[in-house]
């Protein structure tokens, strides 16, 4: 991608989730039917299976996934990491009444740029987040880099069922009612507009596991949830 079509989309993206941070957690549970939760709770149990102390958590938005790593493992530190300020606002304000200090920190940060040194984590995960960068390569390059040998990267992202009848009514259900339930619950519709048009021009599952496997993670395993609207991609970084 042309590095002035990049710098467009991620001034685009920082916009638009500044200007949605307030009503982010509610319209994504209303557009996956509630199940948003089981997902994250899925890649959270995928991301603490191999044990370990410190976790992190890339495009924090508000936290959500950051909070399921911590149901996970009540002994795990989590670091929370997101280029929007207004997003780690609310991730701070949410998850200060339920973590402690000590085992929740946020950081102001790029994903394409992380501000870690190498081996430093034993998981990493991104939510909903890699539609969203503009090179998905060197995000997982990034993430491998930092976790420590034997450490899982784990990715939940949105995505479209293989079937083509659950193809047909999940592309009526982002193109349509998507962008009318961002105007009406965030009274911003282009934001919603970008998610339908993000999902179709996104990377296919497998597209996503060879660019894992490129950024030097082994074991790559592709898990369909919800006939395929959603997909969890794990790896593990080679020792």
């Amino acid at each position: 991608m042309p590095s002035d079509r990049s710098d467009n989309k991620r001034a685009y993206v920082h916009a638009m989730f500044s200007a949605i941070a307030e009503r982010y957690d509610l319209i994504n549970s209303l557009l996956s039917l509630r199940r948003d939760a089981a997902w994250r709770r899925f890649s959270a149990s995928k991301a603490t299976a191999g044990g370990g102390q410190l976790a992190l958590d890339v495009a924090t938005g508000t936290g959500e996934l950051a909070r399921h790593l911590a149901r996970q493992n009540h002994e795990i530190k989590i670091i929370g990491v997101d280029f929007c300020p207004g997003m780690l606002a609310k991730a701070g304000s949410k998850l200060g009444r339920s973590l402690p200090e000590d085992r929740l920190q946020l950081v102001l940060g790029d994903i394409l740029q992380l501000p870690f040194p190498d081996n430093t984590f034993d998981c990493v995960t991104i939510g909903f987040g890699l539609r969203n960068v503009t090179d998905v390569g060197v995000a997982f390059g990034e993430m491998a880099r930092v976790a420590k040998p034997g450490g899982r990267v784990v990715s939940l992202e949105l995505t479209r069922p293989s079937s083509s009848l659950m193809r047909a009514l999940h592309g009526f259900g982002v193109s349509l009612v998507s962008p009318l339930l961002g105007w009406a619950v965030a009274r911003n519709r282009g934001a919603y507009t970008y998610l339908p048009e993000s999902i179709l021009e996104f990377l296919s599952p497998e597209d996503v596991a060879r660019v894992m496997r490129s950024a030097g993670l082994e074991q790559v395993e592709i898990h369909r949830l919800t006939l395929g609207a959603a997909t969890v991609h794990t790896g593990i970084k080679q020792g």
